[in-house]
């Protein structure tokens, strides 16, 4: 089916573009989310006559999510989550997990606009893109934790996905003496 494009749609076209796509696509997505119009005669004349209205309103929109992504890119949140011993999930952080602590964080942001192609399965500091306007798009730091203390560690940059027993901490700190007994000497 060809349809005239009236928003820029990613992977697919801009404004106003004649774009030929799967019937199911147009029927289901595109069509009925008002971000294409069937191309039929009547229809390219209708968007003829309403162009300058849509680039115009597609204009503001950007400005105002450009403006609300300069505030939103770099913006932390932290999620607190049960894992195992090696910091794999019992569960998993989806879209939704991380619109809601966007919102709870002061911003607008629904689920469809964060950016996930799998869900996060692991603790650790994980970038989420952010699609604010189709031409729009921030990147905000999910950091994902077992408790609040260990997302204030995760955020210094220590790697608490790998667990170390305690025979494994003497032995660092054992490894760690003699290097600096090693250092004392050859400076000396």
């Amino acid at each position: 089916m060809e349809v005239i494009l009236l928003q820029r749609v990613a992977k697919l076209g801009q404004i106003g573009e004649i774009v030929r796509v799967k019937d199911g696509f147009a029927r289901n997505f595109l069509l009925p989310s008002g971000k294409a119009l069937r191309a039929t005669k009547d229809n390219k004349t209708r968007f003829d006559s309403m162009k300058s209205q849509l680039e115009a309103r597609n204009l503001e929109l950007k400005a105002e999510a450009t403006k609300v992504g300069e505030k939103l890119a770099g913006t932390e949140v932290v999620l607190v989550r049960q894992a195992g011993e090696t910091g794999q999930l019992y569960g998993s952080v989806s879209t939704r997990d991380i619109a809601e602590a966007l919102t709870a964080a002061g911003f607008t942001v629904s689920r469809s606009q964060v950016v996930l192609n799998q869900p996060i399965k692991t603790i650790g500091l994980h970038d989420v893109p952010v699609s604010l306007h189709p031409e729009v798009e921030v990147i905000v730091h999910a950091n994902v934790a077992r408790s609040p203390d260990e997302a204030v560690r995760q955020s210094r940059g220590e790697d608490l996905s790998v667990r170390r027993d305690e025979e494994d901490e003497e032995a660092f700190e054992d490894v760690a003496d003699e290097t600096e007994a090693s250092d004392e000497t050859e400076e000396g």
